[in-house]
């Protein structure tokens, strides 16, 4: 029989890479995270080694610093962004600046944590990551909710309400409702009714839905 804690270990929600040269740092967070027992952990020195491990095995979210010596993060946030884009980064810094931070979010990362940071604050901006992201999910569950959301906002966008939207599709105001929840995923002739009603193809719809 398996403790409680082996249980909880096993219900891992995201794989993390940290990259820093600090390896205190590397050591602190590594040990943090290990201890929440829901997440799984890289950490690496120098960005060639984080760039070997992505291609190897692709992380859910990345913990960067952005002053590495004479490395600059944003160019190592540009590079893993163009090569994975959708890649949750989170930037990790100790010269934070209005000028910085506005530089940084303009790359789309996740969200910017900057040093001396408490271990709550950590925790706070990796669970909301997780939630963001849809991580430690099954692959079927974020489909749907990404799908469902982003068919409830061209709804919104065209000022319509479930039930306008049910008599362009023919579709019930459950259906409907269901699908835009995530609860259900749409048939392939719900997915053309509801496309048809927007004027889109289908593939435009599932394009946009970052998955």
């Amino acid at each position: 029989m398996i403790s409680v804690m082996e249980a909880l270990a096993q219900e891992t929600v995201a794989d993390i890479a940290v990259l820093d040269d600090d390896l205190d740092f590397r050591n602190y967070i590594e040990d943090f995270l290990k201890d929440e027992h829901v997440y799984t952990v890289r950490t690496f020195a120098d960005a060639a080694q984080l760039f070997q491990g992505c291609q190897e095995k692709l992380p859910d979210i990345v913990l960067l610093d952005m002053k590495m010596g004479d490395v600059s993060g944003d160019k190592v946030v540009e590079q893993l962004l163009s090569r994975w884009p959708g890649l949750c980064v989170i930037i990790v810094t100790g010269y934070p600046s209005l000028e910085d931070m506005r530089a940084t979010f303009k790359l789309k990362v996740f969200d910017y944590l900057a040093k001396p940071f408490s271990l709550a604050q950590l925790r706070q901006v990796l669970k909301n990551a997780v939630e963001a992201f849809g991580l430690g999910k099954m692959p079927h569950d974020r489909l749907r909710e990404r799908l469902g959301h982003a068919i409830k906002m061209l709804r919104v966008e065209r000022n319509w309400s479930l039930k306008d939207l049910a008599v362009h599709t023919k579709l019930s105001v459950s259906q409907i409702s269901a699908i835009e929840r995530g609860a259900n995923l749409p048939s392939i002739e719900s997915l053309l009714a509801i496309s048809k009603a927007f004027e889109k193809r289908p593939s435009e719809i599932l394009s946009g839905i970052d998955f």
